[in-house]
């Protein structure tokens, strides 16, 4: 395995470790709950995170895929196999944005509270661990919408 491998195999295991915690409740606000002292998500001195265009680009695509199929999870008619099919798109994107993007480390530090809440609701979406796919998709509504809120993308627009 060569080590950009390595390190991308390492940062999923450990963006997976923390999204347990947010698989297993899939609920909205996991990132912004500060209980047990867990980084919390805020904003860089009262600013939005910058961002980069990779990060720009996967985020825009896991929303376009989310806002395409929000009416029917709301009205709970998404089939089991689109929500596996949306779990895996926030897995490639993830993925993609994990091997292309190059936040400064803070701001890297606090896209990973949104993304081990997209990886958990991904697992769950695809079946990989026990957990509603409706509340998992709700989850990952919410962490898209926390990286509106916390990184500056001028093109994005929340999800309702």
């Amino acid at each position: 395995m060569k080590s950009g491998q390595r390190l991308l195999a390492g940062f999923f295991s450990l963006a997976l470790l923390v999204a347990g915690g947010a698989a297993q409740a899939a609920t909205a606000s996991h990132a912004e709950e500060d209980a047990h002292g867990a980084a919390k998500l805020q904003l860089n001195k009262g600013k939005k995170w910058e961002t980069d265009a990779p990060l720009r680009q996967g985020m825009a695509a896991m929303r376009a895929s989310m806002d395409e199929k929000l009416g029917a999870i709301h009205k709970g008619k998404l089939t089991a196999e689109e929500y596996r099919a949306l779990g895996g798109k926030i897995d490639t994107e993830v993925g993609t944005i994990v091997a292309q993007c190059k936040l400064a480390p803070e701001a890297d530090a606090m896209l990973h509270l949104v993304v081990a809440d997209l990886l958990g609701a991904a697992e769950i979406m695809q079946g990989k661990h026990k957990g509603s796919p409706a509340a998992a998709a709700r989850t990952a509504v919410g962490a898209l919408n926390k990286y509106g809120r916390y990184f500056d993308d001028p093109q994005w627009k929340a999800l309702k």
